[in-house]
């Protein structure tokens, strides 16, 4: 399998926590989505005691989906190299009415 499977009980255990839940309720407005980690890991256990090749596919799988969904979501702002040529330049004063 692509990761240990204590990295997976670790994930579900996170997932599952009052603390994550509250954080992912806030941010999204949604209850987190613990199911794909509980079956990660019950195919990561499968493929450590029974070596099947559906647990093995099923977990590349689930890994794949989860680099593309990190990739999916690119950064916002444009990071610079250098700073602006006028940085040290006095910021224009607003016309006071």
């Amino acid at each position: 399998p692509p990761r240990p499977c204590e990295a997976y009980r670790a994930e579900w255990k996170l997932c599952r926590s009052a603390r994550h839940f509250l954080h992912h309720y806030y941010v999204h407005g949604e209850r987190p989505a613990c199911e794909q980690w509980r079956r990660d890991l019950a195919s990561c256990r499968e493929w450590e005691e029974r070596r099947s090749a559906e647990a093995q596919r099923s977990l590349c799988e689930s890994e794949r989906a989860r680099v593309q969904a990190a990739r999916k979501h690119a950064l916002v702002w444009a990071l610079r190299q250098s700073p602006p040529a006028d940085w040290h330049l006095p910021l224009p004063q607003e016309e006071k009415d």
